[in-house]
């Protein structure tokens, strides 16, 4: 088959370098986002599947649109079997959409219908989900609304974050990829499965404020956004008047103040225990603003006023 992949991000890896690794499904060529500037110089960068590609040999498509003639035109030359997307971040119209012989496949971090959209592994965290997986799906001009091919499901840890959860669901994406191709070539693919709309959430883009902390919130609710929202932005809030970054924390029952306040009496002392709505915030490792991350431990050895 003349496979066309396209991607942007490292989640995105693991699936293009299952399909370069495989002969018969070697791509034609990658799509990715244009190069973004990045570092202290604002250099322009190589994208992670960008660098792959390029050390593949593979040739390397990056248009800003996929609604322009040019770039459609781009991609019939190529005259592809089979598009599969994962992480690309652009809209495929339906120009697009009907290039292929057998159409467009895109990996999603979610067990679709829940969590469409652009941010399907935090918000499964952050909503306190027991299991997500990756959903491969034949693409339709909707927001992840195209019919399900197949599925693979996995457990969310108790304290796993979404950069943890990340980096294991991006290697089930390619092994459920791999699976469905060869399905295909048996002619032994399942039945699709239509969405239905009525169990369907909503993952938005993530903003770095949407990180805030509300202390008047429960803390399991706010151990979850330390999980769902690390590494990036990593959530933030004030704290005796010092702004910090909060890496770690772990929710824990019953208070002993106003929301916001320190537990200055609080049995573990190797952890800076903040009162909320309902139970205690006890963070592990916390960063204040121009500072490095450290342990709560070094922190509170460095501020005994704290205890």
């Amino acid at each position: 088959m003349r496979i066309v992949f396209a991607g942007t991000p490292d989640f995105a890896v693991p699936a293009l370098q299952a399909l370069i690794g495989h002969s018969r499904w070697h791509p034609v060529a990658v799509f990715t986002q244009p190069d973004r500037p990045a570092g202290r110089g604002r250099k322009l960068k190589f994208g992670p599947v960008k660098q792959v590609a390029v050390d593949a040999g593979i040739d390397v498509f990056q248009p800003s649109s996929l609604k322009t003639p040019e770039s459609q035109a781009a991609l019939a030359d190529l005259q592809p079997d089979l598009l599969v997307t994962a992480a690309y971040g652009l809209l495929l119209p339906a120009a697009v959409l009907e290039l292929p012989r057998h159409g467009c496949w895109n990996l999603h971090a979610s067990l679709l219908p829940r969590w469409r959209g652009a941010s399907p592994i935090n918000q499964a965290v952050i909503s306190g989900d027991r299991e997500t997986g990756i959903s491969l799906m034949q693409m339709d001009e909707g927001l992840d609304t195209g019919p399900v091919i197949m599925k693979t499901a996995t457990a969310i840890g108790p304290e796993e974050t979404a950069g943890e959860l990340h980096d294991r669901l991006a290697p089930l994406a390619a092994e459920l990829l791999v699976e469905a191709l060869e399905r295909l070539e048996a002619g032994a693919l399942p039945e699709l499965e239509v969405q239905d709309d009525g169990l369907a959430t909503h993952a938005p883009l993530i903003r770095k404020s949407d990180a805030q902390l509300d202390w008047h919130r429960p803390a399991g609710q706010l151990a979850r956004m330390v999980r769902g929202y690390h590494p990036w932005p990593v959530a933030f809030a004030e704290l005796e008047g010092i702004d910090f970054r909060i890496h770690r924390a772990r929710a824990v029952a019953g208070s002993g103040g106003a929301p916001g306040t320190l537990v200055r009496n609080h049995a573990d002392r190797d952890v800076v225990a903040v009162a909320c709505g309902e139970g205690t915030l006890e963070i592990l490792e916390l960063q204040a603003a121009g500072r490095k991350r450290v342990t709560a431990r070094d922190w509170l050895n460095a501020h005994p006023d704290w205890t």
